[in-house]
């Protein structure tokens, strides 16, 4: 293997390099820093050592080395376990929960990017082996670099679906009829308190979420991709709730009929503008996506060509 070392230096610390860049912290602040940030980076340039080695290896004939291929995805497969363990013992303590479809998103991305890892060092000692090699150092590391580069914009390019490619989100009436509290005509619940009434008419917003199709409304209507919406609009605008006040929890009520959905929440920030971006925002979850229009029976629905909204 000695002919090879370099190639396999290289195009490990290449991978490794790239996991540390599709790596962030974003608004659910997770992973955390630094800790989380070393475990996923281990991982990652863990990943990059196994697909720079496996090429190496098959050319000198060590098919047992390609075989750690396969050992380093039953423990991946692993790491998904913890991090969902981990995220769901978290939720717990969170004012607005998750929910475990979206843990079990989190935790998915975290394992599928480790084989994308494993599959773009690959890529990059593939081209080493074919094309560069006897060419010079400085050569190589630029190439390869420049394939990395692209390696990450093509990663990135493939953006997550989100509400607003579904879904139409406008503003609701929030009000009373008695004890009851709607937006729009869609019921949410009764509130008997009358402090507690008045803090719905003073600080309550209200969003309607029209599905743009019959898919659309499958995957809406799934209360985990609903639970989803609900916390990621009081992770970014803040609630205003305590653990003792959980007749200020945020909600969301369905309409049966027609497949809309309702919001009702009482934010720390009162901008609805805010409100309606964070919503539109709100990835679609991949366990709650559905796709009824693909089957017969879907097609044959009465609101098929039309919206459901």
């Amino acid at each position: 293997m000695r002919p090879y070392f370099f190639g396999i230096v290289l195009t490990a610390s290449l991978g490794g390099i790239l996991r540390m860049l599709i790596l962030r912290s974003d608004y659910r602040q997770y992973p955390t820093y630094p800790h989380g940030y070393i475990s996923h980076l281990s991982m990652g340039f863990i990943a990059a050592a196994l697909g720079a080695v496996a090429w190496p290896a098959l050319l000198e004939a060590e098919y047992v080395a390609v075989t750690f291929l396969a050992m380093a995805a039953q423990q991946f497969r692993e790491i998904r376990n913890l991090e969902r363990e981990s995220l769901a013992s978290l939720d717990l303590y969170e004012l607005v929960p998750r929910g475990r479809p979206y843990i079990e998103g989190i935790a998915r991305t975290f394992e599928a990017r480790n084989y994308i890892i494993i599959a773009s060092t690959l890529v990059l000692s593939a081209i080493d082996l074919a094309l560069l090699r006897g060419t010079s150092y400085p050569l190589r590391i630029g190439i390869l670099g420049a394939v990395t580069v692209l390696l990450y914009f093509l990663i990135n390019s493939f953006p997550d679906k989100r509400v607003a490619d579904i879904a139409h989100v406008r503003l609701g009436k929030v009000h009373f009829q008695g004890p009851n509290v709607f937006v729009d005509d869609l019921h949410f619940m009764n509130v008997g308190l009358a402090e507690a009434k008045e803090v719905y008419l003073e600080k309550a917003l209200g969003l309607i979420i029209e599905p743009k199709d019959i898919d659309a409304a499958a995957t809406l209507a799934n209360p985990g991709q609903r639970q989803a919406i609900v916390h990621l609009c009081a992770k970014l605008l803040g609630i205003y709730k305590d653990v003792d006040t959980p007749e200020f929890s945020p909600l969301m009520r369905r309409d049966i009929k027609s497949g809309r959905l309702g919001v009702l929440i009482i934010p720390g920030s009162g901008d609805p503008q805010a409100l309606i971006a964070a919503v539109k925002r709100a990835p679609v979850l991949e366990g709650a996506a559905a796709k009824p229009s693909k089957s017969y029976a879907g097609r044959e629905r009465d609101d098929y060509h039309g919206t459901t909204g």
